[in-house]
């Protein structure tokens, strides 16, 4: 496989943007090697400006359900586009992209566009302080909800790709009102509201966990965060960023029956354009200027060309469809274990709804400690291995692989076959 363009690309890159990149996963840093940099997409795969091919399964880190370049959604964009790229002011299409979430998930009473699951959670956070008029929020070691302060302590995804505990420029006054506890760990939850619940804001849980590797919570994990959140007044708050649309057709909160108070929304609800959203209880979201006291906003939140990529990939995505992807996931989660197996390797696959990840290790994993445990060097390896056999995985052990309906039978055996020839290439 050749890389030269895309190295002479990367290195000029590096005078640009910090390590060369806009985000920092993209760096290749916990595989080794440079990235690879794409020229175009189509379907389930990616080629890069060296002519390579790669079967995708980052697929922008979860918003591509439909594949890349989806026509059906391209042609509605490209009539919006003509129409006016921004109007700072109400349009149609926001109200369609709302009518259709509200439709998809009744628990959304009301919501709010964003531009990004960073500012989604971030004013989720800030509505349950406001709420509540208390300041701690509790959240789970390994549980990534994006990079602002509060969330930046005991962080998975790319802080832990980075072996960042606590992000500098958090100051500690912040840092201190936020309890990181062991995710899955019942007790140490119900200990601490007994301690401290009449300080609690909010609980906020990525109930199907999606950054440090796929760990879907237990169920009565999930249920106990619901239930003390209700006993103490505390909010709470699912984040559906990644698993909204993907662990579940109607996300985690469909998955595990939840009754949250506020969710946040992300990836797929833009079709591949910065769109994400909180939203919950009424009762709650209308303490939200212009209404309430507690202040949000965004000059570009509701961007039309964005609400037509939102509402024409949910409109496309129907429960057959998502039912059809996530087969598709079951099928090549078993095929790869079914491969490590035939050489002896200890992997442990975990496949939730239309995800997948995998960890090189004995038992299974379900918690950021044993996360941590699995064999890093081991998944770098595979990782470069299968590079070269043209299959595109998230480039860090903590990050989830996503499928699409574009995703062929063909892709799947290939990728299957190429998981195969690699493991016999790791054991020698």
């Amino acid at each position: 496989m050749k890389k030269d363009i895309s190295n002479h690309y990367f290195e000029e890159a590096k005078h640009i943007f910090p390590g060369g990149v806009n985000s920092p996963v993209r760096a290749f840093k916990a595989v080794g090697g440079n990235p690879i940099f794409i020229k175009n997409a189509k379907g389930s795969h990616l080629y890069d400006v060296d002519g390579n091919t790669y079967i995708d399964y980052v697929m922008s880190w979860g918003p591509m359900i439909l594949g890349h370049a989806p026509e059906q959604v391209l042609e509605q964009v490209n009539q919006a586009i003509w129409q006016g790229t921004s109007f700072g002011a109400p349009s149609l299409r926001e109200v369609s992209l709302g009518k259709l979430l509200k439709e998809r998930l009744p628990y959304l009473e009301k919501m709010r566009m964003v531009n990004s699951g960073t500012e989604a959670t971030m004013s989720a956070i800030r509505l349950a302080r406001g709420v509540t008029k208390r300041s701690k929020i509790i959240k789970f070691v390994g549980c990534y909800h994006g990079h602002s302060d509060s969330f930046l302590v005991q962080a998975g995804s790319g802080v832990a790709s980075f072996g960042i505990a606590d992000s500098a420029g958090v100051i500690e006054q912040v840092a201190s009102e936020t309890i990181a506890l062991p995710y899955n760990d019942v007790k140490a939850l119900e200990e601490t509201f007994l301690k401290q619940g009449d300080d609690i804001a909010c609980v906020i849980v990525e109930a199907v966990a999606g950054n440090m590797g796929l760990i879907p919570g237990d169920s009565s994990f999930i249920k106990a965060i619901e239930n003390l959140c209700k006993e103490h007044q505390a909010l709470f708050i699912v984040d559906e960023v990644m698993t909204g649309f993907r662990a579940h057709y109607q996300g985690a909160v469909g998955l595990y029956d939840l009754d949250p108070d506020l969710v946040c929304l992300g990836k797929v609800i833009g079709g591949g354009f910065p769109v994400a959203a909180f939203g919950g209880k009424a009762i709650y979201m209308d303490q939200i200027a212009p209404l309430g006291p507690i202040y949000q906003a965004g000059t570009l939140s509701g961007n039309p060309i964005a609400m037509t990529a939102g509402y024409e990939t949910l409109k496309e995505l129907t429960a057959d469809i998502f039912q059809s992807i996530a087969q598709k996931t079951s099928f090549l989660c078993q095929g790869i274990k079914e491969a490590a197996d035939r050489h002896g390797i200890d992997l442990q696959v975990v496949c939730q709804g239309t995800m997948f990840g995998f960890f090189f290790a004995k038992d299974p994993v379900r918690h950021f400690e044993a996360a941590k445990a699995s064999d890093h060097k081991l998944f770098a390896q595979l990782h470069g291995l299968l590079l070269e056999e043209g299959i595109y995985l998230a480039p860090s052990q903590y990050e989830s692989n996503f499928l699409s309906s574009q995703h062929s039978q063909e892709d799947l055996e290939k990728t299957i076959a190429a998981f195969d020839r690699v493991f016999q290439m790791i054991k020698g």
